[in-house]
């Protein structure tokens, strides 16, 4: 374990799970505290609206679980540390030359593609939140086949083929967790205006033209940010529209 690995935080390492988000819930009842739970393979992972992750091996799978205070709508804001997170993280990793962004709502660009995403899972129901699962995952050694993921999204990349640094799992584990413990701090001491200012100033395509679907709902506009919420701010032909859930793509 790393010297700097936050205190009070757990640390378990395991072979192998479905997904280390579904692994997380199942260990809720028996966590004292937050807790990372890292798996070198994951047989049944998943990322957003259920679609599936594809993981190649030497990739990172990792979830922290947390117990948040302030309702669904609170921890919600919680992917937003977890990408300021991801991009200090990266950055240690990736050294000065790589170009890291934040595209919004879920995935950390490096060099444009895609090199992780988020994916976060509710413990209870309703107002009652009895536990978050933040679920991180990283193209560290290879990333998925163009073909592998679907038409119009930004293209995978991976750490080692954009730098050519090889880093283990278990070493980004330790880089990720003390920049998350951080990050996490500032909210619980400021509120949410300073994550999303620190959010804004790594925001891919800031006051540019993105696309963004919501079911079979289609908007294009400015990307003009991110509101008191999170939601996203776009500058439509019709006006100015506040989205708190879609998809966004930029080949417009």
């Amino acid at each position: 374990m790393s010297d700097t690995w936050p205190e009070g935080v757990g640390r378990h390492v395991l072979a192998r799970t479905d997904s280390t988000n579904s692994e997380a819930l199942r260990l809720a009842p028996s966590l004292s505290g937050p807790a990372w739970i890292m798996a070198h393979q994951q047989a049944a992972a998943r990322g957003r609206r259920g679609r599936e992750w594809v993981m190649p091996a030497g990739n990172f799978a990792g979830t922290l679980f947390l117990r948040p205070k302030g309702g669904p709508a609170a921890a919600a804001q919680i992917s937003f540390v977890a990408a300021l997170a991801l991009h200090d993280a990266l950055g240690d990793a990736c050294g000065p030359s790589a170009r890291l962004s934040i595209k919004w709502p879920n995935d950390v660009l490096l060099n444009g593609g895609k090199v992780a995403g988020i994916l976060l899972e509710s413990a209870g129901s309703g107002n009652d939140l009895t536990g978050l699962a933040v679920g991180i995952g990283v193209n560290l050694a290879a990333a998925p086949d163009r073909g592998a993921v679907e038409p119009h999204a930004v293209t995978p990349v991976s750490v080692l083929g954009e730098t050519g640094f090889a880093v283990s799992a278990e070493e980004f584990l330790d880089l990720l967790a003390p920049h998350f413990a951080r990050w996490l701090a500032q909210m619980d001491t400021y509120g949410f205006a300073p994550i999303r200012n620190a959010w804004l100033s790594r925001a891919a395509r800031l006051g540019e033209t993105i696309i963004a679907r919501t079911g079979a709902t289609q908007t294009q506009g400015v990307f003009e940010g991110i509101d008191q919420t999170g939601a996203l701010v776009l500058n439509t032909p019709s006006g100015r529209q506040i989205l708190p859930a879609a998809d966004v793509y930029f080949g417009v």
